[in-house]
């Protein structure tokens, strides 16, 4: 946020805001980074004054940042000059915005999301019912490993008893001497037909 001027600076400013007759232009106000805001009389249109800005020296034509409420006045969609007070209040809700906008981000990221890695989400628990005979019970971890030990030990009981062999026989397929797919002939079945020399026959005599 930009500072007063000085008294000196004031005094020179409140000096090039008197709208002397021998003036061709005058100040209006200045902003809060130091640019001024001066206005003229049109040659072209005598019943509007045209309206310019000057930037500080003290500062970089590409880092010059004109506020929304003098940029209004320069393009006459804003009757009156923004005060002093007027720039304070939009700076102060600018930041407060920016503020609350932070805030609300943070809200939102501590939530959890339907995005996040499965071991990053909360663990979704059982309901375990009052009844030990009815309903859903969870198991302990030492329950889980007796009923595994138990499965592996009747696998290898099963594993290690005699089993019964069976042979099986493979009979091999023959085909017939006479096989029709043997007999059918290897190409197209025209390729061994060839043209005959024409003979024409006896003519009719006429009557």
């Amino acid at each position: 946020m930009g500072t007063h001027p000085g008294p000196i600076r004031r005094l020179w400013y409140q000096w090039k805001m008197m709208q002397l007759p021998w003036r061709r232009r005058w100040l209006v106000g200045f902003d809060l980074k130091g640019n001024t805001y001066w206005e003229f009389k049109d040659a072209l249109h005598s019943h509007r004054n045209r309206r310019i800005v000057k930037y500080s020296a003290w500062i970089h034509h590409g880092d010059v940042n004109v506020p929304p409420q003098w940029m209004q006045w320069l393009r006459h969609t804003r009757f009156d000059p923004p005060s002093i007070a007027d720039q304070q209040a939009d700076i102060y809700r600018q930041d407060r915005m920016k503020v609350l906008a932070a805030e609300a981000d943070a809200r939102w990221a501590a939530k959890p999301s339907a995005l996040d890695a499965p071991d990053k989400q909360q663990p979704v628990h059982m309901l375990e019912s009052r009844d030990p005979d009815a309903g859903i019970k969870q198991s302990s971890d030492k329950e889980v490993r007796a009923s595994t030990s138990e499965e592996q030990d009747v696998i290898e009981e099963q594993q290690t008893g005699d089993a019964p062999t069976v042979k099986t026989r493979k009979y091999m397929r023959t085909e017939p001497k006479d096989s029709p797919w043997k007999q059918a002939a290897k190409g197209n079945p025209g390729d061994e037909w060839q043209p005959t020399s024409w003979s024409p026959g006896p003519a009719r005599r006429r009557a």
